[in-house]
């Protein structure tokens, strides 16, 4: 394609050098640019993006045919000057990849706790009923029958639009996304032609990003008002938001949104709704009734929390029309999700478990549904983030404080802060619950931290390790190093034997 034909995609885009060169790809990241793609420089984000204006001339060395950015960068090669070089990015991207997302039926979920679950069921439901799907997440992109790694959750446009690209290609129905306020704040997912977006909740995250409560709620208000304003008059194609009637921030995208709305929840009055909710160690049972009937349900899954996760993915599949039934034996094939209150079996006398619980909602969601099933003691191992928000950790706390017998506090992903400063800020919430300093202890060692716990355990208790789930790294100041909480807490087991 040529670069004047990608250029007058933006109005006021300025092309400075020869308008007749031929794009073969495109790409932000200058040690990953091909030759023959266009390299876009877009902007920094202070602590977590770097901005790509500098290395323009490091992209065209490397074989970048043109530049996009956003000011005058003095590169032998041409360059398209614009107003917004991350909105150009998406734009291009889409049209480089053939707009593939008008070729598939793409179901977003977003909220703080809970996107990855839900969209593993809703493809799952969809899976056994006979369509063929992708799927974006945090755990990896998997496109038909194939999985593989990736290295941010909602990706950047060029990686992004390329997964769809690959996903149509192999005549995907559907595409299923787990969308992050960060994702949609930076204009990653524009261009994408949702049919629906889903909301799981929203509670205290990614504050370190976004500042405020309010600017957190408003990013993600822009994946519902995004679905466009428009009406098509044919169900099949019409736009639907997927509400959690529990959550207070539904009322402020419902008002967002032109799409249809279709409701769920167990408190509240909702078009699907959970009764007669019965949780076990094992799994959770409940009935659905719903807009279309009612029906009862089985989950491989433990928890309150997975519950609504189960009805939001339940309201998603039955907007495409699929029978309750249907939806039943879809989920009850799933039988869990990869660091998803995941169970570490190696014929010890206690259970562990591992989850993703990274927030305060998600570690009070894990720990409350423990303490339901526990029959003796609940031992909690978890650590906070580094170069994160860092009023979640006492709050954090003061929530391992309120359900367990014994707390293992621990680092997480330290990053480049000193792990002492975040086990600190932890403790603070521990000694405002005046939890007894006899039932917890401060190591830093993850790995030691986790077989601290499996040593103490005995017949009957819980081990909950929390924070990083399914992730097979940690990253600390020195680097990122191979790190499986799941591994780890095997090897420590089996060391007891």
């Amino acid at each position: 394609m040529k670069l004047a034909d990608l250029a007058a995609l933006i109005p006021n885009a300025i092309i400075e050098g020869d308008p007749e060169i031929e794009i073969t790809g495109i790409s932000n990241h200058s040690r990953r640019v091909a030759p023959g793609e266009l390299f876009v420089c877009i902007p920094g984000i202070p602590g977590y993006q770097e901005d790509r204006h500098p290395y323009a001339g490091d992209a065209v060395q490397a074989g970048a045919a043109a530049v996009v950015a956003e000011r005058k960068v003095e590169v032998n090669a041409p360059v398209i000057l614009v107003k917004d070089a991350r909105h150009a990015l998406a734009v291009f991207s889409a049209h480089l990849n053939g707009h593939p997302s008008r070729e598939l039926k793409l179901i977003g979920v977003t909220g703080t706790n809970g996107k990855t679950t839900t969209a593993h069921m809703i493809e799952a439901i969809l899976r056994y009923a006979g369509h063929k799907t992708g799927l974006m997440g945090n755990i990896g992109t998997k496109v038909g029958d194939t999985m593989f790694q990736t290295d941010i959750n909602t990706q950047e446009p060029p990686v992004l639009q390329a997964n769809l690209r690959r996903m149509a290609d192999v005549d995907c129905a559907y595409a299923i996304m787990e969308v992050t306020s960060q994702g949609l704040d930076a204009g990653r997912v524009l261009g994408c032609n949702f049919r629906t977006a889903v909301l799981t909740n929203v509670t205290q995250d990614h504050l370190d990003y976004h500042g405020t409560m309010e600017n957190y709620i408003a990013a993600k208000g822009l994946f519902f008002s995004r679905l466009g304003n428009g009406f098509t008059g044919d169900p099949a194609t019409g736009k639907i938001a997927v509400l959690n009637a529990d959550d207070p921030a539904s009322a402020v995208f419902r008002k967002l949104t032109a799409a249809h709305v279709l409701t769920y929840g167990i408190r509240e009055e909702a078009d699907v709704r959970a009764e007669d909710i019965r949780l076990t160690a094992w799994g959770t049972s409940f009935r659905a009734v719903t807009y279309k009937g009612t029906a009862d349900m089985q989950l491989g899954m433990v928890g309150t929390f997975n519950v609504y996760n189960a009805l939001a993915a339940i309201t998603a599949a039955l907007a495409e029309g699929l029978p309750l039934a249907t939806i039943r034996d879809g989920l009850v094939s799933l039988p869990g999700v990869p660091g998803r209150m995941e169970v570490i079996n190696e014929g010890q006398p206690f259970l562990a478990l591992v989850d993703y619980a990274h927030t305060p909602d998600g570690l009070d969601n894990v720990l409350s549904a423990v303490r339901t099933f526990a029959e003796k003691k609940v031992i909690t191992v978890f650590g906070c983030g580094g170069d994160r928000d860092r009023t979640k950790r006492p709050v954090m706390g003061g929530i391992a404080a309120e359900y367990s017998d014994y707390v293992v506090v621990t680092s997480d992903n330290p990053r480049s802060e000193n792990p002492g400063r975040i086990l600190a800020d932890i403790e603070e919430g521990l000694r405002e619950k005046q939890y007894p300093t006899s039932r917890y202890e401060i190591v830093e060692d993850r790995a030691a931290a986790i077989a601290r716990a499996v040593e103490m355990a005995e017949p009957g208790d819980v081990i909950v390790i929390a924070g990083k789930g399914h992730e097979t790294y940690q990253i600390t100041n020195h680097g990122t190093i191979h790190f499986d909480d799941r591994e780890v807490t095997r090897e420590a087991i089996r060391s007891l034997k």
